[in-house]
């Protein structure tokens, strides 16, 4: 559950978010759960997000140092993106608004033997500290908090000049309509129903009007399920979930 003693002043989460995402936490991992197809997702998107941080740190010719970037993984969740970057090398810091999600986060990582900061805060709170990372990822997070523009506000801050900005969300279609939430909640059981409102997808260009003229848009790319062999697969087309990668001017 969400805890409480944490100051909500100036606090960008739903407590019903949160609270949905506290009962899912421990089954993020199990490869064999009902959730499976949500990993194989992650593990597709974890391809597109270490492709560019070797593009844009690593030139496109050679893995980056890993241990030289800072990554903040904003909505780190059960730590599905953070603790594969780590194994990587990089100096990984995961936080989430769930207590929950951030314990089991801990343990997975303990019981890897990956070290991995995860800290129960907010992006607003991350933002005060004054640190800014080599890479911040925000990965579908943003159709899941009350003010959206300020998430991404506080995500773009925290990039390092020169840096990279990596966001992944659903586009508000209706053709996403169909598939992530009449697909994947009510037919297909991928998630519990409830997991997303329609109306909180982000097109592409309010995301990138978000972010604003301190960055440069490098790559986005779609994604999308193969249903007969459960495998997903980069695509062009932005219509349902996609992910785009930033570069902030020096």
């Amino acid at each position: 559950m969400l805890d409480k003693s944490k100051k909500t002043g100036n606090s960008n989460f739903s407590e019903e978010e949160i609270a949905r995402f506290d009962a899912l936490a421990d089954s993020w991992w199990d490869p064999s759960g009902k959730y499976k197809t949500a990993l194989e997702f992650n593990r597709a998107r974890l391809t597109v997000i270490k492709t560019q941080l070797e593009n844009h740190f690593g030139k496109g010719n050679l893995p980056p140092d890993y241990s030289a970037l800072s990554i903040i993984d904003i909505g780190s969740g059960g730590g599905l993106i953070s603790e594969p970057l780590a194994a990587l090398g990089a100096k990984v810091t995961g936080i989430d608004a769930s207590s929950v999600s951030v314990e089991v986060a801990k343990r997975h990582a303990l019981k890897s033997g990956v070290d991995v900061e995860y800290k129960h805060m907010l992006s607003s709170e991350a933002v005060m500290t004054g640190q800014q990372y080599d890479v911040v990822i925000n990965a579908e997070v943003v159709e899941h908090v009350p003010d959206q523009r300020q998430l991404i506000n506080e995500c773009a801050s925290l990039v390092k000049p020169g840096g990279l900005l990596i966001l992944a969300t659903l586009n508000r279609t209706i053709k996403s309509y169909v598939i992530a939430i009449v697909g994947a909640e009510y037919v297909m059981r991928y998630l519990p129903v409830g997991t997303h409102d329609w109306r909180k997808f982000v097109k592409p260009q309010e995301l990138q009007a978000w972010v604003g003229d301190s960055f440069a848009l490098k790559h986005q790319t779609g994604m999308r399920l193969n249903p007969f062999k459960g495998e997903w697969l980069t695509t062009p087309s932005l219509s349902v979930n996609f992910i785009q990668a930033y570069s902030k001017h020096e």
